[in-house]
């Protein structure tokens, strides 16, 4: 079980950056000792070590000193995942650990062994996933999902003439979100059920102006209003099933940290205004960053860094 993993950026999960080569050393350990406290929050010597070898099988540079700083940074941005409320849920993080594995020919198990081979073991790859998910909603949150800012009204034209003097064409979604809540301490024990009950319920979806008498009807289920969302704005991990749900209608059903979710389509149209031109730009320019962080993480991670309190052992 040799050669390359690789895996593809995407606009949600940014699991990795690059590829993965196993190396052939056998992975050594010592016994752990605090090295950085962060807002209280203890990194070790093992968590470094681990980190200096995922970065070996990114081929990244940096060694001990660039893995620390990637752990107090990966500390720092948990915490605030975890302070708004916007960590992917358990069963998020296992999908897509499954869907990296089987993408390399790999069951998780053997994706495991490669890991534990290498020095880095499967609980410190998954820890990784959870935050590189998880840290980009909460980025869209604080500066919008384009990454980048307004575009002036002189930069729409510039970029409309540079287009042919026309402005593009998108689609344009109004959806409703239908949520089978199911809380923390029942999750186990009834998430089956609940997500059978989400499923026999959309074929008898109502509409979007009807869905909350709809929603009354049934025991612990939630509706909300999304509003108007751009193809470019849609998240990642709703896109697929946005786009093969067609005009109208529902999505299938996810399994999130809320319990069982499906969006429901209000209107669907092609549109081309300015606002719409303003989101496929900035989308443009969103697609262009393949080189380092993007620029409103690291501000936001320097925002952190600043209020923190960090202690180096």
């Amino acid at each position: 079980m040799g050669g390359k993993l690789s895996i593809t950026r995407t606009v949600s999960t940014m699991i990795l950056a690059c590829g993965l080569a196993l190396s052939s050393a056998p992975a050594t350990y010592a016994a752990s000792k605090v090295v950085a406290v962060v807002n209280g929050s203890p990194i070790t010597s093992g968590d470094i070590a681990k980190r200096a070898a995922f970065m070996r099988l990114q081929r990244q540079s940096g060694g001990p000193g660039a893995a620390r700083q990637q752990m107090i940074d990966e500390a720092l941005k948990r915490e605030e995942v975890l302070r708004v409320g916007a960590s992917v849920s358990t069963t998020e993080v296992e999908g897509a650990v499954g869907r990296f594995a089987a993408g390399n020919k790999l069951s998780v198990q053997q994706l495991s062994q490669v890991l534990d081979q290498a020095g880095v073991g499967i609980d410190h790859f998954r820890n990784y996933v959870a935050v590189a998910m998880s840290w980009p909603r909460v980025v869209n949150a604080r500066f919008g999902g384009g990454g980048g800012g307004r575009l002036s009204n002189e930069d729409l034209v510039r970029r409309m003439q540079e287009a042919g003097g026309t402005k593009p064409v998108t689609t344009e979604y109004f959806l409703q979100q239908v949520i089978f809540v199911v809380p923390a301490s029942k999750r186990n024990a009834i998430i089956g059920k609940r997500q059978a009950e989400a499923n026999a319920s959309r074929p008898k979806y109502p509409g979007c102006e009807q869905a909350k008498v709809f929603a009354a009807t049934m025991r612990d289920v939630s509706i909300r209003n999304l509003g108007r969302m751009m193809a470019q704005e849609l998240p990642a991990d709703w896109k697929p099933l946005i786009e093969k749900a067609g005009d109208s209608g529902t999505t299938a059903t996810r399994v999130t940290e809320r319990g069982v979710e499906y969006l429901a389509i209000c209107k669907k149209r092609e549109v081309s205004d300015d606002l719409a031109a303003e989101i496929v730009f900035r989308a443009e320019d969103l697609g262009k960053k393949t080189d380092g962080e993007e620029p409103n993480s690291k501000r936001y991670i320097e925002e952190l860094r600043k209020r923190a309190q960090i202690i180096e052992k």
